[in-house]
């Protein structure tokens, strides 16, 4: 069966060719890529515009969001199996083809793999991302769930039945198994690396866009988040890693989270805008 496998992209000119490298040089053979740029204002076009390959399609739109991007991807797709991956994901060579294997065998609609690994665990911002969450190595998941609410392939044909994923900030990925009314298939295998913020501008930006997202109890929710990312909390909180990790910078990390995500909070819940 014929793969496509969608990127939406939007300024990842430092991580977009380790990206398409890795799946240059997957086992499976048959499938294409569809790059989708969703308005980058960085060097990003000019890198795609240089790469020469025949399985590679670049699409551009204005800034609309992932949720958009990869709708945009499968509508220009030609595979009977879309696969949906990020621009910072780098991928081991059998990751298509164990990754789409249970679908092909007709095993299931749709898959997910929870092999997920850090790809820059030596930065020490990249491990505090990791920290935050309360994982202590650069295993990003784990794997002992049978089934995931986000999708990493699955048929074209259930992926249009429903129109495709809805805008819901950064768990827009999650509106596909709510429309199907089904999860995704946990499989064995298909490990891949993702690259966590190894910066502090880089912190900033990717806490403002995880926080925008749906919370339960709605605004009430959203209001309590707040609560817990308030200065006393932050620094608290900050204080307390610094000893519990062994790394002095995870105090100003907690800063600059915490900043950047009651950002994110406010603008999606609280203001009603910023999806994107």
């Amino acid at each position: 069966m014929k793969l496509s496998v969608i990127i939406p992209v939007y300024n990842e000119e430092k991580v977009i060719l380790a990206c398409l490298n890795s799946l240059f040089v997957q086992t499976y053979q048959d499938f294409e890529i569809i790059v989708v740029d969703d308005g980058s204002t960085d060097g990003t076009a000019r890198i795609l515009s240089e790469i020469n390959k025949p399985n590679l399609q670049i699409l551009r739109q204005d800034h609309k969001g992932p949720a958009m991007a990869r709708n945009l991807g499968a509508e220009r797709a030609n595979g009977q199996i879309l696969v949906f991956v990020d621009a910072d994901m780098t991928f081991d060579r059998r990751f298509l083809l164990e990754l789409c294997e249970p679908i092909i065998k007709g095993e299931t609609k749709g898959t997910a793999s929870r092999e997920e690994f850090v790809s820059n665990w030596q930065n020490v911002w990249g491990r505090m991302w990791n920290y935050n969450q309360g994982k202590t190595t650069d295993r990003l998941q784990q794997s002992s769930k049978k089934e995931d609410k986000v999708f990493r392939a699955i048929l074209a044909s259930e992926f249009k039945r429903v129109g495709g994923f809805s805008e819901g900030g950064y768990t827009d990925d999650y509106t596909l198994s709510r429309k199907l009314g089904y999860k995704a298939k946990v499989v064995a295998g298909a490990r891949h690396y993702h690259a966590n913020p190894s910066t502090p501008g880089q912190v900033f930006s990717q806490a403002r866009w995880v926080a925008k997202r749906e919370y339960k109890f709605g605004k009430i929710g959203a209001w309590l988040v707040l609560v817990r990312y308030s200065l006393p909390f932050t620094i608290l909180l900050g204080i307390w890693g610094m000893f519990k990790y062994h790394e002095p910078k995870y105090f100003i990390f907690k800063l600059v989270y915490n900043t950047a995500a009651s950002i994110g909070v406010l603008e999606f819940n609280i203001l009603g805008r910023g999806a994107k």
